[in-house]
């Protein structure tokens, strides 16, 4: 699979249009504006739903754990279609998934966003502080910016690049299946967490972001890897 400039340019393109507008969501308040819909001063009904916190969260994640072990695994032991794909891709693949979770996991630990369930409009002891207000306590527990929870679908936007950038149609449109599943699941996780008072809307918009900014980048350097090899043959 070669990576096709028309392709990576359009990628980028939607990107920076996500980019826009979610920054314009965020400087429109509609944040709390939903979270007002979806909450008052007695907190989040939905917030101990079983379905919600059990299966939509607790369970979600523990298949995410399992599914990044099994990719994993293929890489190391390729089985079906991952037999067609180069070694260095499927390692590809896993630093991809891999660095995604990190790069939001270290985000959370050093933002001081407390999660809107925390708030004092909510029930809590929080007070609205906008996630771009860096170094600027709210008062409550922090470490809720951007979504950890939807990260556990939208860091598998990594696993649909080496197909995307193929040059074989069949391969780009499974590339592209895979990323409007990743991307649905991760709208569907963020959704939930946004239905308990976890995280607002835009928590999970900027986790997308973060992700596919990610995926891109460590795409871009095995591609430029690549490259270099061959030509050190």
């Amino acid at each position: 699979m070669q990576n096709r400039f028309g392709s990576a340019s359009l990628g980028l393109w939607l990107w920076l249009a996500g980019v826009a507008l979610t920054l314009t969501w965020d400087a429109s308040g509609a944040d709390i504006r939903v979270m007002a819909w979806l909450g008052g001063a007695q907190g989040f009904v939905l917030r101990d739903h079983w379905w919600l916190s059990s299966i939509g969260h607790d369970g979600t994640k523990r298949l995410a754990v399992l599914l990044y072990l099994g990719i994993v695994w293929m890489a190391i032991r390729p089985m079906g279609i991952w037999r067609q794909m180069p070694r260095m891709q499927r390692l590809e693949i896993v630093v991809g998934i891999s660095l995604s979770l990190l790069a939001v996991t270290a985000l959370k630990r050093v933002s001081l966003t407390s999660c809107p369930w925390e708030l004092r409009a909510f029930g809590g002891i929080a007070n609205h502080v906008s996630h771009w207000a860096w170094g600027v306590t709210d008062g409550g527990s922090g470490h809720c910016f951007p979504g950890g929870h939807a990260s556990s679908a939208l860091a598998f936007v990594a696993l649909s690049l080496p197909w995307l950038a193929s040059t074989q149609r069949h391969e780009r449109r499974t590339g592209q299946k895979l990323l409007a599943a990743v991307l649905l699941m991760g709208l569907v996780l963020g959704a939930i967490q946004t239905l308990r008072g976890a995280h607002y809307p835009s928590h999970t918009a900027w986790t997308a972001l973060i992700c596919a900014a990610v995926a891109w980048v460590n795409q871009r350097f095995f591609t430029a890897y690549r490259s270099w090899s061959l030509r050190d043959c």
